[in-house]
């Protein structure tokens, strides 16, 4: 059976957050609170992004709940544990369209994500995913949303610097087989195709491979200039260390993954000094709104906050404005809602298209002193 985390659903009723499956209210009740899942992995190796987004999701609610909740109703979380797994997911589609929740924030994990797409169309419940393979938009429901760009977005901003800028030609590819690498190894491809580039290399591993030697030994033959890396943040900073400790001295380049702490923490920091991120938040210095997104989140939490927080408190207010424009509505009319909503938000300006995206730029960040900083126009 899917788990939920003790802990945290503790501290999730300590400020008004029952647990999924709390039979105080329902999706159908208009007076009682509105119920809202936050579904991502609380255990497992992608553990580290379901917290992040769990805090941000919650941060949000906080926030709305305080100020006197949606429309005078209170917004009501429940957190469940989709422990990275595809077959999980569904199975908790199930129970969140059997217990009346409204909408679905999550998850992080695009494979997740597109195995519970035809469950949630077919129970109409809204969600806004952090996943950012192609094949969420692929799935053509009107009821799936990004918080985020797509690959396609991250991977043509990082040709655009790679190529573009810096003229690098000799560039080797390693991805896993899962659906976001997949989805990066697609994006990317395409990205230096269109400017007339083909991989010097192209290695594909599996989503739960931790030696990578083979893999980079062919990598390290073709001497490239720049090696990137469709992988998640654990993945992504074994194959970062083992390639330094193979000699690899190539750029390292790639998405949102590798500018977050877990990245920098298991590929350890001179690995990943001078890592190449494409990313929509780079840092909670960007400007004053992440400045105070940053000081509450660490206010509330204990720590410092980054991107799939930020993601997460953005998709969570986006669902929220839906639901107080549109009086509380549910199913289609909530999808509706969502799709005209316009959200300046931590990762840019919200506009959403028939596919579901809203955000369409990123920016890149460079990894120096152990911190992604963001790259001059020069």
């Amino acid at each position: 059976m899917p788990v939920l985390v003790s802990a945290v659903l503790a501290l999730a009723a300590s400020t008004a957050c029952s647990a999924p499956g709390s039979t105080s209210s329902s999706g159908g009740d208009t007076n009682g609170p509105l119920k809202i899942a936050v579904v991502n992995a609380q255990s497992g190796q992608l553990s580290s992004l379901g917290q992040w987004e769990w805090k941000g999701a919650k941060l949000a609610a906080d926030e709305w709940n305080a100020r006197g909740g949606i429309n005078g109703r209170q917004i009501e979380l429940g957190l469940f544990d989709d422990q990275g797994d595809p077959t999980v997911g569904t199975n908790l589609a199930r129970k969140i369209s059997s217990e009346g929740f409204v909408a679905m924030i999550g998850t992080a994990e695009s494979a997740v994500t597109v195995a519970m797409i035809p469950i949630l169309q077919q129970s109409k419940i809204p969600n806004i995913t952090s996943g950012q393979s192609p094949a969420i938009a692929a799935a053509k429901s009107p009821f799936a949303f990004y918080n985020g760009p797509t690959s396609d977005t991250y991977d043509e901003t990082l040709a655009q610097y790679l190529v573009d800028r810096k003229g690098a030609k000799n560039i080797a590819l390693i991805s896993n087989n899962g659906s976001y690498g997949k989805g990066e190894k697609e994006a990317f491809t395409k990205a230096l195709a269109d400017r007339g580039i083909t991989p010097v290399d192209d290695q594909v591993v599996t989503t739960d491979q931790k030696d990578f030697s083979a893999a980079l030994t062919a990598v390290r033959q073709k001497a490239p200039d720049a090696l990137f890396v469709g992988a998640e943040e654990v993945a992504a900073g074994l194959i970062v260390k083992q390639a330094r400790e193979l000699g690899i001295t190539a750029t390292i380049a790639g998405a949102a993954p590798m500018g977050t702490p877990v990245y920098l923490e298991t590929a350890g920091a001179a690995n990943a000094e001078g890592t190449v991120v494409s990313s929509p938040y780079l840092s909670n210095e960007t400007d004053d709104a992440s400045r105070a997104f940053a000081k509450a989140y660490q206010g509330a939490h204990g720590e410092e906050a980054e991107l799939h927080g930020a993601k997460a408190y953005d998709g969570a207010n986006i669902v929220f404005t839906a639901s107080m424009n549109s009086d509380g509505a549910t199913g289609q009319a909530l999808a509706d809602a969502i799709r005209a909503t316009k959200h300046d938000g931590l990762l840019g300006n919200f506009e959403f298209d028939e596919s579901g995206v809203g955000i369409h730029t990123t920016s890149i960040g460079v990894i120096t002193a152990g911190r992604l900083v963001a790259e001059s126009a020069g």
